[in-house]
């Protein structure tokens, strides 16, 4: 008689288990829970919370400090998606560690700036100038780039966004090129002519892109490269909640907001 209670009481437990995972799976699938980094992902992401309500659907934002753990979550299933990323890391992080997560939509970029240390304009720098850029292969190809575009050094043809300064085959001013971690180039400028600093950074060091000496342009192959992307796990494409938060991303209010806020720092693919 005690073992078919016991039986019936296991049996009762698991369909109460059932049912109550089967009630947390309809409530879910009017929530995602998205990683983001803090400026300027969560911020943004924050904008997107009554568009996403008015939708039906409650946006949770996980802040991050870091560009693995968003990636990871998401393909362990932790985290529905993640925006903090352009598609260039995305593919490398794919291809490192064998992960499956796509781009569902670009939301926008972060131009590259130079700006002032303790050279005001680029016409005044001096020959052997000190230039600080940043020291991994994406982003200093970038800042190489950007010198080559305002003239101020020649680049190898084909070096692109693999640049290195190997490749720089003419250098009129003999700039010395120091290279850095790219978090820190914002605070050499007081030791350095010019710094190049990516938009995220500069942002976080308070510093605004329309007082940059130059800066990418949005017609730029670094742009329509590295537009900062809304990423999920392959399969999840057309969640309805993914679709509403891609479609919330690229609209026109969220386009206004970050021109707005963000004045030239961060700039909308809309």
């Amino acid at each position: 008689m005690k073992k078919i209670i016991s039986v019936l009481l296991t049996a009762v437990l698991l369909l109460s288990a059932v049912a109550a995972f089967s009630g947390c799976s309809k409530t879910d699938d009017k929530k995602i829970v998205v990683a983001a980094t803090s400026t300027p992902h969560a911020e943004i992401l924050e904008e997107c919370k009554k568009l996403m309500a008015d939708k039906g659907f409650e946006l949770v934002i996980k802040v991050v400090d870091d560009y693995v753990t968003p990636n990871t979550a998401v393909e362990d299933g932790e985290y529905i998606a993640n925006y903090f990323q352009h598609t260039p890391y995305l593919n490398s992080f794919n291809e490192e560690r064998g992960t499956h997560l796509v781009s569902v939509a670009t939301v926008h970029y972060e131009p590259f700036g130079i700006y002032a240390g303790k050279t005001k304009a680029l016409a005044d720098l001096a020959d052997g100038a000190t230039v600080a850029v940043p020291n991994d292969t994406t982003n200093e190809a970038r800042a190489l780039q950007l010198l080559a575009a305002n003239g101020l050094i020649t680049l190898k043809d084909g070096a692109g966004l693999t640049a290195t300064v190997k490749d720089i085959t003419s250098n009129p001013k003999n700039l010395k090129i120091k290279e850095v971690e790219a978090a820190i180039v914002s605070t050499l400028l007081d030791e350095v002519d010019i710094g190049i600093i990516n938009g995220n950074y500069a942002l976080e060091a308070g510093l605004k892109v329309s007082e940059a000496l130059a800066a990418e342009s949005s017609e730029s192959e670094a742009a329509k490269t590295f537009g900062n992307v809304l990423v999920v796990k392959e399969g999840n494409e057309n969640n309805a909640a993914v679709k509403a938060l891609a479609e919330i991303l690229l609209s026109k209010e969220i386009a206004d907001f970050i021109t707005g806020k963000y004045q030239g720092a961060v700039v909308s693919m809309k």
